[in-house]
């Protein structure tokens, strides 16, 4: 299946560059991968407008045989500015082992060895691989937080850190090596700075309005908005159930305990099990008492928003169909459900399920980020099939129903 080809910004000895990489692909039975080079060379920019300048002229180089390439050089510089996804700082990850290998340590770590790696099949950096390959702890990042508990993950992590303190320069210098910034027309650069431009100041002013609106926005209302707890109503195959969540500085909370999710069948079940509920993660929030004097004086009513019933049934189905047959919102909101009881658990099985590498994550970024300049995902859609149901029969395993 052909997949996307994706601007990534690499945070080098040089500083920060861009470039475009298309991640594995298959084509007539063989498996491919590929950056933006020609030979030995990885081309890299010092902005989206090079870049951009380069793909609207270039006509030699590894990824014109690339099945989406024909959409690349109409791109806008905006579209060839990479996200926040897809921004690996190649040169910090001295500083970032030196840390605690918490969630976002070990994602973000996943996320630049991920990326090393593929640069080193792409470009052929053997040493790169030797080096990565001398601690264990590098394989076992993809699986989260869990490696890397207990005496024996404390020894892992020590060990990626010696390894990385020792041998890091090595990794660096092996790519710096590889890199090499292509000449490109002066009149398509000085039209796409131009273009850059407006679109780093279209941000700056929609961050300002969004801020504004924020400020100026009005307080929640009602018990549950006061109080920033939110009752949420989950419709799987095994049954509706109903609990609850809030957000603590943006990180998600769940009414349960060590990565399980007390759900109730209904509204008054929940009510009830709130008055003596205090082994529970939810009981750290400092309005937690205020829902506990609601419900042991019977005042208590739980109602759920439209926007957090989340409904799981159908949904595979749908996706064997492939994209078209998808709901975007049912999956949006499904896929919000999954992600926040996964980062709640430290569990990073979605994060890395839903990557855009990964044939579930393209076809689910293709649904929710419509873009007709895309590639779109080919059948057949059994393997993304497989890997939804994976995914949702993990959540559900979670769930520890009263």
């Amino acid at each position: 299946m052909a997949q996307d080809i994706v601007p990534i910004e690499l945070g080098l000895t040089q500083g920060d560059v861009v470039t475009l990489w298309a991640p594995r692909w298959r084509e007539e039975g063989e498996e491919w991968e590929a950056f933006l080079g020609h030979e030995e060379d990885l081309y890299a920019f010092p902005d989206a407008a090079h870049l951009a300048a380069f793909v609207r002229k270039a006509e030699e180089h590894d990824l014109t045989d690339h099945p989406a390439w024909h959409v690349v050089p109409a791109l806008s510089v905006g579209e060839l500015s990479p996200d926040d996804n897809h921004q690996f700082d190649l040169v910090g990850v001295p500083e970032l082992v030196s840390e605690e290998p918490d969630t976002w340590v070990i994602g973000e770590l996943a996320d630049v060895i991920s990326i090393v790696r593929s640069l080193a099949d792409v470009c052929e950096l053997e040493k790169v691989h030797e080096i990565l390959d001398s601690a264990e702890g590098f394989a076992l990042l993809p699986q989260g937080t869990l490696p890397f508990t207990g005496r024996e993950g404390q020894a892992l992590w020590t060990e990626i850190s010696q390894v990385v303190a020792e041998k890091w320069d090595e990794v660096l210098d092996a790519i710096d090596e590889v890199v090499a910034t292509p000449e490109v027309d002066e009149t398509a650069l000085k039209a796409a700075q131009d273009e850059l431009a407006e679109f780093e100041e279209a941000n700056a002013a929609a961050a300002a309005s969004a801020e504004e609106d924020e400020e100026d926005g009005d307080e929640p209302v009602g018990f549950w908005g006061e109080v920033g707890i939110d009752p949420i109503k989950i419709i799987s195959g095994a049954g509706e159930y109903y609990t609850l969540r809030c957000y603590l500085d943006d990180q998600p909370v769940f009414l349960g305990r060590k990565g399980r999710i007390d759900v109730f069948g209904s509204p008054r079940a929940l009510a009830r099990f709130i008055v003596e509920a205090d082994d529970n993660d939810l009981a750290e929030v400092s309005t937690w008492g205020e829902l506990v004097t609601k419900a042991t004086g019977g005042d208590l009513e739980v109602e759920v928003d439209p926007d957090n019933v989340y409904v799981l049934t159908g949904l595979d189905e749908d996706i064997a169909d492939g994209p078209d047959a998808v709901d975007p919102t049912q999956l949006d909101l499904v896929v919000e459900l999954l992600e926040d009881a996964g980062e709640w658990a430290n569990d990073d099985t979605v994060k890395v399920a839903l990557n855009q590498s990964e044939r579930l994550g393209w076809l689910v970024s293709y649904v929710l980020k419509p873009d007709p300049t895309r590639l779109a995902p080919s059948a057949p859609f059994d393997d993304e099939q497989v890997a939804w149901r994976t995914l949702v029969a993990a959540f559900e395993d979670r769930l520890k129903v009263h």
